[in-house]
């Protein structure tokens, strides 16, 4: 997966720092600062003209934002810290089973029930997450809809050696539309993606090396305040 939207590298925890770029036709490009260690994530986004920080540590299921000029800091909880590869850690209100384990094209997967509660109703997807990978190979929802994810051929990006994996998504209505995505097979994580519409997202400018500590640490001059409303790009804050 994407991590996140690059929040985390969950697979090795290997230590790097990035540029994630976010590209739409007729756009501006966006660009964000990222520095991973093995349990956060430090990004920086230049929003409005102010340089603004987050730190998210997703083992502890929470993050803070920094104000530099006031030296304060904002703190948010979002519940679902990771402590084991149950799939519905990462999703509210949900109830997860694991069906046993199934190999589709070669790969070895676990086959889960995913429950989710939606105005009242109880909608079940099944989903066949690839053991090595912790990618989805195959989905399916309750309109019919399916999706399907297959290596296409090694290929290298941004000078990393990836795997380009190509999903396809099936509608009852006979529609069909593909999306592909480059899974970095040194950090076990995709570091490119391309969606319909010309949307690109990606990882440049990747350094493995160690980060230092005080990235990921609030200075201890920093007061803590409220977490109010968020105003800001919600594609920095949502994670």
């Amino acid at each position: 997966m994407l991590i996140n939207n690059y929040s985390y590298a969950e697979s090795k925890k290997i230590e790097f720092s990035a540029d994630a770029v976010i590209s739409m036709p007729e756009q501006p490009v966006k660009q964000t600062k990222l520095f991973v260690s093995e349990n956060a994530v430090r990004s920086e986004t230049i929003v409005n003209g102010h340089n603004m920080i987050e730190i998210v540590y997703p083992d502890e299921g929470r993050a803070v934002l920094l104000n530099n000029p006031v030296k304060s800091y904002r703190e948010r909880v979002f519940n679902n810290a990771r402590k084991s590869n149950n799939p519905c850690e990462q999703i509210r209100n949900s109830l997860c089973k694991k069906l046993g384990t199934e190999t589709i094209d070669g790969l070895k997967t676990e086959k889960w029930q995913i429950i989710t509660n939606k105005q009242g109703r109880k909608i079940r997807t099944l989903h066949w997450i690839d053991v090595k990978r912790k990618l989805a190979i195959r989905e399916f929802f309750p309109d019919g809809t399916v999706t399907e994810l297959k290596i296409v051929k090694k290929e290298k990006v941004n000078g990393r050696n990836t795997e380009k994996w190509e999903r396809t998504l099936s509608r009852p209505d006979g529609v069909i539309t593909r999306s592909y995505q480059w899974y970095d097979t040194g950090l076990s994580i995709a570091i490119k993606e391309e969606l319909p519409g010309g949307y690109i997202r990606e990882l440049k400018n990747i350094k493995v090396a160690n980060q230092p500590d005080n990235l990921f640490n609030v200075p201890v001059d920093f007061v803590k305040v409220d977490m109010q409303p968020r105003s800001i790009n919600p594609e920095f804050l949502n994670r």
